[in-house]
């Protein structure tokens, strides 16, 4: 679940920092709801990346104890 929650996170994230660093708005569902500075979109993406990687490792940590 923690790697679903991550690839969401990461793609909320990359969009908001591309569409507001590249393009005339940030991109993605949070734009509709909040107004956030680039770097918080970027913070996003990697903590999102963070829990992905948590929720894989976790995964496999797990099939090695079977």
């Amino acid at each position: 679940m923690r790697g679903i929650i991550g690839f969401i996170a990461m793609l909320q994230g990359a969009l908001g920092f591309i569409g507001k660093t590249f393009f005339d708005g940030a991109w993605g569902l949070l734009a509709h709801w909040f107004d956030l500075p680039s770097v918080a979109y970027l913070g996003l993406f990697l903590a999102g990346a963070a829990l992905a990687v948590w929720g894989d490792t976790d995964k496999k940590r797990k099939a090695e104890r079977v």
